[in-house]
C-alpha cells in the first residue's frame, strides 16, 4: 500500500481522511494529483501516467497545468515530440512536493486514527439506498 493509505474498514467500506491543499480557489495538491505526479515520475510520460491511472490525457494535462500554476516553479516539465517522441519529467520541486504531501497525509491520518475508528462505528453497514434507483 502506498504512503498515506492506512484505512479504517467498516462493512467493507474504506474510510480515510484526505488532505487537499488549496491555493486560492484551486486544489494545488491532493491525493489524485500526488498519484499522478508519482505515475509521471515512473513512466516519464503524461499520457502513460494517465493510462496507468485510468484517466484521459486531457484530464491529466489539466491537473498538471493546475499544479504548475500553483507553485513558483513547475512540478512537471514536458518535452515536445520529435523522432523519439515527447516526454515529461517530475522536477526536483515536484519530487519534494510529493514527499512533503505524503508526509503530511501520514501525519494527518495518524492524528485522527482514534477518532476515525469511532466515526466508523457510526457508518451504515450497507447502503440504505442506491442513488438513481
Amino acid at each position: 500500500m502506498a504512503a498515506g493509505k492506512s484505512r479504517t474498514k467498516k462493512g467493507g467500506e474504506d474510510l480515510k481522511p484526505q488532505i487537499r491543499i488549496m491555493f486560492r480557489k484551486a486544489i494545488a495538491m491532493g491525493p489524485g494529483k500526488a498519484d499522478l505526479l508519482e505515475a509521471i515520475a515512473g513512466t516519464g510520460s503524461i499520457s502513460a501516467a494517465a493510462r496507468k491511472l485510468g484517466m484521459s490525457y486531457r484530464r491529466a494535462w489539466l491537473l498538471v497545468d493546475t499544479m504548475n500554476q500553483c507553485f513558483d516553479n513547475p512540478l512537471v516539465e514536458t518535452a515536445t515530440g520529435g523522432s523519439h517522441g515527447g516526454g515529461a519529467r517530475v522536477t526536483e520541486l515536484g519530487l519534494e512536493v510529493i514527499r512533503r504531501y505524503r508526509d503530511m497525509d501520514l501525519k494527518a491520518t495518524a492524528a485522527v486514527s482514534r477518532e476515525l475508528s469511532e466515526f466508523a462505528r457510526l457508518m451504515a453497514k450497507s447502503p440504505a439506498h442506491q442513488p438513481g434507483r
